[in-house]
């Protein structure tokens, strides 16, 4: 298999551009596709690498600086992703503060597609009362820069087209954690695949959290746009949600002034033991569909912020190892993954992107068929052991 390695600290290997096609490589390809790879300059975003993968369907851009995040996307003309009030980004990770404005500093550089939180905490900034641990939000992991990064090409049909990434969290006394991902594609394909392995590098049991925040805007978020996904439990998070319950799985149109809302699921998966989320736009035409796994990614976590088309009109899709709340209330209820010294524990997410109604009426009949295998209960009030009971 052809590879091209563009970083690696190891080896004090790094490349400023790149790029790979077909022709290069002498396959005879009927589909165009290319891999590129470039240094952003100017602004915030200066010094921030982009990796394009564009396979002749599907289009998308990796953040090797920004913990291997996925920037944006397009498919024939529609854009995945949104448009953040980060209007300058990607930002470097060298600006962002992370314990700005009380923890809340990880908003200062969010604008992806994709952006994985954890590893150390995955939902809001915490301490605990007696001062032994703290978190930011989102934790650091999506502003770490990646220590290997790799393109590999399979020579053989249908040619997969990989980039590998190695992002360490790692400090003395504190997390000691390598995530290695590989997203792929294929020429032609209208998907992409996010497989990550998180590998304890230390001596010692190492705690962590994982949740990827899939985030997406229109043309796929409208008015009247709605979420499907099989679930056996769903229930707001907390008053806000509580109070627009009701309307959980649909959208507003652009709403300035509008407090975000979030809804916990517990997926229901198939006898294959797969689960899915998708977001179909308001005519049936365009959706987007997440596939994953809850063996391996328990818990799915909505989060709608249908503020105006300036603020951040948008919606994440979010499956996680566990509920986005403080990690003291996490652990205590045991969803704080434990590896042992080189343990691992690996995660697998598929992207489809979705242009015709027949595409989407079929995966809308895969919803109703996981559904049925069992009751779905929506509790009207936060509740436990996924909330605190308001």
């Amino acid at each position: 298999m052809p590879s091209f390695v563009l970083t690696d600290v190891s080896s004090d290997v790094w490349l400023e551009s790149f790029a790979v096609d077909a022709p290069a490589l002498g396959l005879a390809e009927s589909i165009a596709w290319k891999v590129t790879k470039e240094r952003l300059r100017g602004g915030r975003r200066d010094g921030v690498d982009v990796v394009v993968v564009d396979n002749g369907v599907l289009r998308f851009s990796i953040l090797p600086t920004r913990g291997m995040g996925i920037w944006n996307g397009w498919r024939e003309g529609d854009r995945l992703g949104w448009d953040s009030p980060v209007s300058d980004g990607p930002i470097h990770p060298a600006l962002v503060n992370l314990t700005a404005d009380g923890g809340l500093g990880w908003l200062q550089g969010f604008d992806e597609l994709l952006a994985r939180c954890g590893l150390e905490n995955n939902g809001p900034p915490f301490e605990t009362s007696d001062g032994s641990g703290r978190g930011t939000l989102h934790g650091r992991i999506a502003n770490i820069p990646a220590t290997h990064v790799a393109v590999h090409i399979d020579p053989r049909p249908p040619h997969e087209i990989v980039v590998e990434g190695k992002v360490e969290e790692t400090r003395l006394f504190g997390m000691g954690v390598r995530l290695e991902t590989r997203i792929s594609t294929h020429p032609g394909s209208n998907r992409l695949q996010v497989c990550d392995e998180f590998i304890n590098l230390a001596d010692h049991p190492m705690e962590f959290q994982i949740l990827y925040h899939w985030n997406f805007g229109p043309p796929f978020l409208n008015e009247g746009a709605r979420l499907l996904t099989p679930a056996l439990q769903v229930l707001p998070r907390d008053a806000a949600a509580q109070a627009a319950l009701a309307e959980y799985d649909t959208y507003r149109g652009p709403t300035p002034g509008f407090r975000e809302q979030v809804f916990y699921h517990v997926p229901l998966a198939s006898e294959q033991g797969e689960s899915l989320a998708m977001l179909r736009d308001r005519e049936g035409e365009r959706a987007v569909v997440l596939r994953y796994r809850p063996e391996e990614l328990p818990a799915f976590t909505l989060w709608k912020n249908t503020g105006g088309l300036r603020d951040g009109y948008v919606t994440g899709l979010e499956p996680g190892s566990n509920y986005p709340n403080a990690r003291p209330f996490e652990k205590a209820r045991g969803r704080v993954i434990t590896l042992p010294p080189e343990g691992r524990r690996k995660a697998v997410m598929t992207l489809e992107v979705l242009a015709t109604k027949a595409e989407i009426e079929a995966v809308e009949a895969e919803v109703g068929a996981i559904q049925a295998r069992a009751k779905r209960t929506i509790h009207p009030k936060p509740v436990e052991p996924f909330a605190a009971e308001a």
